[in-house]
Parts: structure tokens; sequence; C-alpha cells
């Protein structure tokens, strides 16, 4: 079968699941529909580095998650973080403040699981998956996926923790 065939069923296969995977990580559409037409351009573009040692969908899966990880990247070396509302009322800033830092620490410590786990955390909290469809996306079963998800909050908990 040539390339652009494989890559062809690949997208009528795949492109929903890719799709909201990035939606779930993303929470915008325009930008999952942006990155899901660029997951399969370069997955055409290197299909040949493709050794089926995975499934096709956790292949395409590992390169939308590193297209969003650049989306993430470029955002940050060009938009500042406000710490202020700027609705009056809804919050002081200090409370805004301390928000931030408990949420910059809690990403930290998601930050430091080791893959898969990262990612399974990522999918439950960010992306509202169940834990069947975690099981599926990355390549498992839902029963991992519970297991998997209980002990990455274990270690989210001691990393918290040791940071205090």
């Amino acid at each position: 079968m040539s390339a652009l065939k494989e890559i062809e069923r690949a997208y009528t296969q795949h492109a929903r699941d890719v799709y909201w995977y990035l939606m779930s990580l993303s929470h915008d559409e325009d930008l999952a529909e942006e990155l899901t037409q660029e997951t399969f351009f370069r997955a055409m573009r290197t299909m040949d580095r493709y050794d089926g040692s995975c499934k096709l969908s956790v292949w395409l899966c590992q390169i939308a998650k590193h297209l969003w990880y650049q989306w993430l990247d470029k955002r940050s070396r060009w938009q500042q973080v406000e710490l202020t509302d700027e609705v009056p009322g809804q919050q002081s800033p200090e409370k805004s403040t301390l928000l931030y830092m408990e949420k910059t620490e809690l990403y930290q410590a998601i930050h430091m699981l080791p893959e898969p786990m990262r990612e399974l955390v990522h999918l439950r909290l960010t992306g509202e998956f169940t834990f069947a469809e975690i099981g599926r996306i990355l390549g498992k079963s839902e029963n991992w996926a519970r297991t998997t998800f209980y002990r990455a909050k274990q270690k989210i908990m001691e990393e918290m923790e040791r940071s205090k």
C-alpha cells in the first residue's frame, strides 16, 4: 500500500481520536483542528519511521503531543502571565497570586511524573476523559488507567508535600 493511501486510511480511522486528544490538552477547537492537521502532515512525512511497535493511534497521539508542547513553548515565549484580575470584586491580587502559585506547584509535580503517567493525568484532569477512553488512547486497559492514575495522584501528593 502506498504511503499516501496509508495516511488517508489512518486519517479516516484516527483523526477524531487525535482531535479529541488535542482538545483535551488545548480546550480550543480551532487550535485542536490546526494541530490535528499538522499531526497528519507530519505523520505523512515520517511514515517510514513508524515501526509498528505500538498502535498507530498511539504513534499519532505522540506526534500530536509533541506539536502541542511546541505550540506551548512558542506561546510562552511571547505571552506574559498576568497575576492580577482585571474584573474588580472577583479576587484580590493576593488570592490570584496564591492560586497561581498553587497551580504552578501542582503542574510542576505533574511534570515530574514519568511518561505515560504524566500524559494520563493530563488526559484525566484537562480532557476529562473516562478511564476507558484513556486506556484506549494510550493502548492500555481501563483498569491500567485507573491504577496508574491512583499511583500518579500519590506521587503528586508526595512531591507537593516535599516541596513545602
